[in-house]
């Protein structure tokens, strides 16, 4: 017996798992995908919240490792480290925000296979 998921509930449910990394300075954001994780039963989107919550940990992961060094090195040059890293942290954001919604166009038009992030380390 073959199962059949509502798309319609797929398409939002993965696109809220995708979407929320939007609100990622929230500790609210992680946990959009966990609940999905855990009240859907549709397999594909538990592997879009699974991916989710791991993209979550990368970013999380590399502003810090960026960050806080150039948080640090901005203190001491008195807001110049800011200046001159300002690229860097601008394509930080471009990466994060496009990926963000290269995930949204995937499961809005391939809903039936789960999206994966290129390039991250998979904690789940």
């Amino acid at each position: 017996m073959q199962v059949t998921y509502d798309p319609d509930k797929r398409k939002l449910l993965s696109s809220l798992c995708h979407g929320a990394i939007f609100f990622s300075t929230t500790l609210f954001s992680i946990g959009v995908p966990i609940v999905i994780n855990i009240i859907s039963d549709d397999p594909v989107v538990k592997n879009n919240a699974k991916e989710s919550i791991n993209f979550h940990f990368n970013v999380w992961f590399w502003a810090t490792v960026i960050g806080v060094p150039i948080a640090v090195l901005s203190f001491l040059t008195f807001g110049l480290g800011g200046i001159l890293f300002f690229p860097v942290v601008a394509l930080g954001f471009a990466i994060h925000w496009g990926l963000t919604i290269w995930a949204l166009f995937h499961c809005l038009t391939n809903p039936d296979t789960p999206f994966r992030y290129p390039f991250i380390f998979r904690v789940f």
